[in-house]
Order: C-alpha cells, then structure tokens, then sequence
C-alpha cells in the first residue's frame, strides 16, 4: 500500500503528460493542414484575404480566433505563396497555469495564376 501511495502521483503525472503531448501534437497538425490549405488559396487567388479565410475556416471555431496568420504572395506566375500560422498555445492550462508555446506552421506553394 505504501509502494502505491508513492508510485500513484508519478503514473498520474506521466498520464497527464501523455496526454498533453497528444492535444499538442493534434493541433500542430490542424496548423499544418490549415497552412497548407491556405497556401493553396494564395497560389490560386491574389487576395490574401482569402487564404486568412481559408486558413480559418480550415480550423476549429475555438482555435480559429487566436491564430494568427500571415500571408506573402509573389505577384507572377511560378513564384511562391508562403502562408505561416502561429497559436499561441498553453501547455497544461489545466495545471498551475500552464506554460506558453508558439505552435508554428508553414506552408510554401507556386503561384498558378
């Protein structure tokens, strides 16, 4: 009984981290997807509204309005599109407060018209 009590709070901790690490890695994910999709509006539209709008439809509405996301466009065929997303991110929120990241994703594509 003893061994457990001491054993317990380090399994809970190393649980709580496993799971950390897993909502992390799914929303860099959805960053890299919302980049990517961004990017593809840029290289096919010269409004860099757009690509911000596809970018943020592509996310989820609760990530979607602490994003922010930049968008560079060259302004001939055969340049390149380059969308990067930034989340700031709070790891263990739950706990203590949580420590601040920067998720970062960024896409580059050639411009098609």
């Amino acid at each position: 009984m003893v061994e457990f009590v001491l054993v317990l709070p380090v399994v809970v901790l190393v649980l709580l981290a496993v799971v950390e690490v897993t909502v992390v890695a799914r929303t860099q994910y959805e960053l890299v997807q919302a980049a990517r999709e961004g990017a593809r509006t840029a290289a096919m539209v010269s409004d860099p509204a757009r690509a911000v709008e596809a970018v943020k439809s592509a996310l989820d509405p609760s990530v979607s309005d602490r994003v922010r996301v930049t968008v560079e466009r060259g302004g001939t065929v055969g340049s390149v599109a380059t969308v990067t997303v930034v989340l700031p991110y709070r790891l263990g929120a739950r706990l203590l407060g949580g420590l601040g990241v920067h998720l970062r994703a960024r896409s580059v594509m050639r411009v098609e018209r």
